[in-house]
């Protein structure tokens, strides 16, 4: 289930990495660093709002799905869930609309964070459509929703910033693509809660399960966030764009990756732990973290290698160099949130002790405040990088520790070495490539460290690739004789 769903979501994923770099090449330039910043604090906003209100009804879906029996047990499923979310939304949007017109705040933010709050409950309902495919294995589905969220959303967006909608562009799209999908899978989601009826207990055992979740994200959005709200205070939002552009390079770049892997791993580890007890667990585990580090350790040090002619061909003039500086230490912070968020983290979740996991949170985001407040007066934006990457170091070990005493899963420590072997050779063939500056240099230090990186994985079989390209063409070759 797992490589399936690794193949199957990398057409997504390409699409959203592409489009993520799209976006911020033409917004960064489309925008005043003023009115990105806006937006990244509108972003901030928004997403916060959407984790303390109804994630915690999509991390049910994606946790429960698999447990239902046919019939009237996964009718109620979806009855629980859907109706719960229409009479939230029903709270939310009132409540929402109250506090951007009497909350103080100024003038050119209130539109921004208006848009973002109106299009959280439509981001869910297609949400809880999206966790659904994903755990019934719907992988195409899954995948498609995808697809059209990140084309519709970003060209909607870029839209609405050609039409001098300023900083609640990006927002606008993001609202207004799966406001257009809905009726294209509402429809048939609802029918399968036609014949439930929202069961209470059943409830309860969801919201214990998904309050934790969802509290553990708020406290990883302060994690990610608290820096640009800081450098607003302590700067100026010029600044919290410049921080911004720089932090969504690098860790749009990580965060694609394990968003593709994870999209696959997390059902496949629910379905080994539920079918098959933990002895498959722990072999679904172990594949699945040599996979995170040998594709996600390489990309970390790959996008710190290129900061300066990545930041030159992206990112407008105005924030380039600021962007330069913050761009290794956010793609270090990437690569340990994605290795917490998409391994270790799902001790807690399969073990159903998420409260666990909102204590594992609260170490690196209380470290995160105290770091930032400390490091942003003496050193800008180069200080609330340092801050956010040591927070998520803290945060990794605070979370390996504590998950090894409900659910153990095991860490690869010779794919880490292997792979770390590989990553200084390419490091090194980097060093040495002549500094001809934006695109082509960009271009050449990619494809020369892609190369040398994959020839040294395949010569030490790190992560299992040597045996993972065997298997890929054995199958191949098979399918061939086959046809």
């Amino acid at each position: 289930m797992f490589w399936r769903g690794v193949l199957g979501y990398l057409p997504a994923n390409i699409i959203q990495g592409v489009v993520g770099f799209l976006a911020i090449i033409v917004y960064t330039r489309l925008l005043s660093p003023e009115d990105f910043g806006r937006y990244a604090l509108a972003f901030s906003v928004m997403t916060m709002a959407h984790v303390a209100t109804f994630s915690w009804l999509e991390a049910a879906m994606a946790r429960f799905w698999a447990a239902q029996r046919e019939g009237a047990d996964m009718a109620s499923h979806f009855a629980s869930l859907y109706r719960t979310a229409f009479i939230l939304t029903g709270l939310f949007l009132p409540l929402a609309g109250l506090i951007v017109w009497l909350w103080p705040m100024p003038h050119d933010l209130r539109l921004p964070i208006a848009v973002g709050l109106i299009g959280i409950p439509v981001r869910c309902l297609t949400k809880l459509a999206q966790e659904r495919y994903r755990a019934a294995g719907e992988v195409r589905k899954a995948a498609s929703l995808d697809i059209w969220n990140t084309l519709a959303g970003f060209g909607v967006g870029a839209a609405f910033a050609l039409g001098g909608a300023g900083g609640a562009s990006p927002l606008a799209g993001l609202l207004i693509a799966p406001l257009f999908a809905l009726p294209f899978i509402l429809p048939g989601e609802l029918r399968e809660a036609r014949s439930g009826y929202i069961d209470r207990e059943r409830l309860k055992t969801y919201a214990v399960y998904g309050y934790p979740i969802a509290a553990s994200l708020g406290l990883a959005i302060v994690l990610s966030s608290t820096d640009r709200f800081l450098l607003a205070l302590f700067m100026d939002e010029a600044a919290v764009g410049a921080y911004h552009a720089g932090y969504s390079i690098a860790n749009r770049t990580l965060d694609v990756l394990f968003i593709w892997l994870g999209a696959a791993g997390t059902p496949a580890l629910v379905m080994a732990l539920e079918r098959g007890g933990r002895e498959q667990l722990a072999a679904a585990a172990r594949e699945q973290a040599s996979t995170l580090v040998l594709i996600g350790l390489p990309a970390a040090v790959g996008v710190a290698l290129v900061a300066r002619p990545l930041s030159e061909f992206m990112i407008g003039e105005n924030l380039r160099d600021a962007a330069t500086l913050v761009t290794p230490w956010i793609a270090l912070s990437a690569l340990l949130s994605g290795l917490t968020v998409y391994y270790f983290h799902q001790a807690f979740t399969l073990g159903r002790r998420t409260g666990w996991l909102l204590t594992a949170m609260c170490v690196p985001a209380l470290t995160n405040v105290a770091l930032n407040v400390v490091l942003i007066p003496p050193f800008g934006v180069q200080g609330a990088a340092w801050a956010t990457a040591a927070s998520f170091a803290v945060g990794l070990l605070a979370s390996w520790g504590m998950g090894r005493r409900i659910l153990p899963l095991p860490v690869p420590w010779r794919c880490l070495m292997t792979c770390g072997v590989s990553c200084a050779a390419m490091a090194l063939a980097v060093w040495f490539l002549p500094p001809i500056g934006g695109f082509p240099e960009l271009m050449l230090d990619a494809s020369v460290g892609a190369a040398v990186y994959g020839v040294c994985a395949f010569a030490l079989n790190a992560g299992g690739a040597r045996d993972l390209a065997t298997r890929l063409l054995g199958a191949f070759q098979a399918r061939r004789a086959a046809a």
